[in-house]
């Protein structure tokens, strides 16, 4: 591989979070954790991927009859509903990857990890800027950010960000052979410098979230507790449920991609076989966790946001009235002969 041979990591294919991060680490044989994965994951990403899309697409919906995009707040939601959409674009393919290698080319496996990417930076630069806008509107209630005036190219903003962030991606990606089976191909970072940068650059991204959700939410409690009011803002509960979401899926996963990149710096104990299994696993588990982020967003929506469940109420009765409508005038589809009958 391009990039290995000034290392002593010839045998190692590696990549830092899709599904074929498996370390093959001489005689460190992993069969077991890669079965393991070919069975749970795809099953698991079929299930997120089905829930993200119905979710995230209802919102959509609900934005566009029922919410003015006027506000900043319906703005930066919109935005990340798509974000979560364009991180479930890669999941199908990632499902497929534990299955059967990668079998679609070098510009599908560049076009899915830039996607895919770009969907997460974008999805924590969203939440961010949800985030400093509540902020904004709690603690200095007469700024522009609380009549969400003269903002109107902090999105564009944020997706030059995201998808800047996400070029490694592309530029670094390509398909590898199995240094054991040169007929079976990996989609991956093509050396050990890409994998590096990207794995801390998503560190450095969540720190970053962290960071900055943690000073806006601790000084929105601060003016709410001094306000002694009881009245609460709806949209920050919304917002700090969305948020505290991500940490829970995130932070695992954060956590145990750092310590995977310890095994390649030839860091003891990182590099023992017992060690890397079960980084091996405990990434299966937190990589399930933080990967289904995409579709918990819109059930906090519905679930938390009181104007969302109102709308989604209305959409459910006008299905439900045409559907009586329909019962109460006789109104079937029925077959012809010529379609046979059921």
């Amino acid at each position: 591989m391009e990039g290995m041979a000034d290392t002593d990591l010839e045998s190692l294919t590696f990549n830092y979070d899709e599904p074929q991060s498996v370390i093959s680490d001489g005689m460190c044989y992993k069969e077991t954790v890669v079965k393991v994965g070919s069975i749970t994951v795809p099953i698991f990403f079929s299930i997120v991927v089905l829930l993200s899309l119905l979710g995230n697409i209802l919102v959509l919906v609900i934005l566009g009859l029922y919410e003015s995009l006027r506000s900043l707040t319906n703005i930066f939601i919109l935005n990340l509903a798509l974000s979560d959409l364009m991180f479930t674009f890669g999941l199908p393919f990632w499902a497929c990857y534990y299955i059967w290698g990668w079998t679609l080319g070098d510009a599908a496996c560049k076009t899915v990890n830039f996607v895919f990417s770009a969907g997460f930076y974008s999805s924590i630069v969203f939440l961010m800027l949800m985030t400093v806008q509540r902020y904004m509107a709690v603690v200095h209630p007469l700024s522009d950010w609380e009549k969400g005036q003269g903002f109107a190219v902090t999105p564009i903003i944020a997706w030059v960000v995201s998808i800047f962030a996400a070029l490694p991606a592309i530029l670094r990606s390509g398909v590898m052979p199995d240094p054991a089976d040169s007929q079976k191909l990996y989609c991956e970072y093509n050396n050990i410098t890409a994998y590096f940068i990207v794995i801390y650059q998503q560190n450095i991204f969540f720190v970053v979230a962290f960071s900055v959700m943690s000073f806006c939410y601790i000084r929105i409690l601060q003016t709410i507790l001094k306000s002694r009011t009881n009245k609460k803002n709806r949209t920050v509960r919304l917002i700090f449920c969305i948020v505290a979401v991500f940490f829970v899926g995130w932070a695992p996963y954060n956590v145990v991609i750092f310590l995977r990149s310890l095994t390649y710096h030839q860091i003891e104990p990182f590099t023992e076989c017992d060690v890397t299994h079960h980084l091996d696993y405990a990434l299966y588990v937190c990589q399930l966790l933080a990967f289904s982020h995409c579709c918990l967003n819109p059930v906090f929506y519905v679930f938390v946001g009181v104007k969302f469940r109102e709308h989604l109420n209305a959409i459910l009765q006008k299905i439900f009235q045409e559907q009586n409508y329909m019962n109460i005038h006789g109104i079937r589809v029925t077959y012809g002969p010529s379609q046979g009958t059921m």
